[in-house]
């Protein structure tokens, strides 16, 4: 559970910060079990992953990843061909978007019960896990992400998404931290990504131009095991990394249940099951097939 003064700071800043939320033995095993599934993925699908990518288009096989476990390049990695420049594991950019849900050591990570109590604490009734991300945020190459509110990418009505953002190693002002501009959720939503109407990539409808300064908003390092939560409209972004050190993380986002999810939303699950709860997948968990 939060404390009165992380509760306070989520309520007043739109984040909160947790030092040592999770444990380092806890961190390095999901490390341990991304570089597994990197390293058993073939390489014939290459979908590059960048926040300039995503406005001018979005490839199927980004369109298509809401129920699955999919690898994403860093775009510096790809050369004019498509092919990879560097060794597979150096140039992922993200796993993506649903080893929440289909891998045992993910799910164990995810399904924690303080999690749900947090949710629980912040006004959540059927809190659900919408995705999640495995950001390598890669040595000298690791990506800027644009000032953004993750509401524009993962819309709800009422808006409702929350993201929990776990350092899985140190993340500091040289390898790529996380930026944010407290008491910036109160802003209005600034955009929606939506898939276009024939399913052939995405496009973007503004809502309000918020002008966002960089020169406004603080860093946020921490240290491996810290969890920072932030509300959907909170914004922030990371600077590129390059640095020699990588900057592992892993997002969840979480949605009311009883949220309005459109079509429209980029995320949709092919196979048409509803977005888990954090039961279902502990009771996976217990009863595997």
């Amino acid at each position: 559970m939060l404390n009165e003064h992380q509760l306070a700071s989520y309520h007043q800043d739109g984040f909160c910060v947790i030092p040592n939320f999770k444990d380092l033995q806890q961190c390095q095993d999901l490390q341990y079990r991304a570089e597994q599934i990197v390293a058993d993925a073939a390489v014939e699908d290459i979908s590059i992953f960048t926040t300039t990518e995503q406005q001018r288009n979005a490839d199927d096989y980004f369109l298509s990843s809401g129920d699955k476990i999919r690898c994403f390049f860093e775009e510096e990695a790809i050369d004019d061909q498509r092919k990879l420049k560097i060794d597979k594991k150096l140039a992922i950019n993200k796993l993506g978007h649903a080893m929440h849900q289909y891998d045992p050591v993910f799910s164990r990570f995810s399904c924690d019960l303080k999690l749900q109590q947090i949710c629980r604490q912040i006004g959540f009734t059927d809190p659900r896990l919408l995705q999640s991300m495995y950001i390598f945020k890669q040595p000298r190459i690791g990506g800027e992400v644009n000032i953004h509110q993750d509401s524009t990418f993962l819309y709800t009505d009422p808006l409702s998404v929350v993201g929990f953002w776990f350092a899985l190693e140190d993340a500091t002002l040289e390898n790529g931290c996380l930026w944010g501009l407290a008491g910036g959720h109160k802003t209005p939503l600034e955009k929606i990504m939506k898939r276009k109407s024939d399913d052939m990539g995405i496009e973007f409808e503004n809502l309000k131009d918020n002008r966002y300064l960089a020169d406004d908003f603080t860093p946020l390092p921490v240290k491996a095991g810290t969890l920072i939560m932030f509300d959907g409209r909170f914004p922030h972004f990371s600077k590129a990394n390059r640095s020699d050190k990588t900057r592992h993380a892993y997002t969840l986002h979480i949605i009311e249940g009883s949220a309005h999810y459109p079509e429209f939303n980029w995320l949709q699950r092919e196979d048409k099951q509803p977005f888990p709860s954090f039961d279902s997948l502990l009771s996976a968990l217990q009863n595997p097939l």
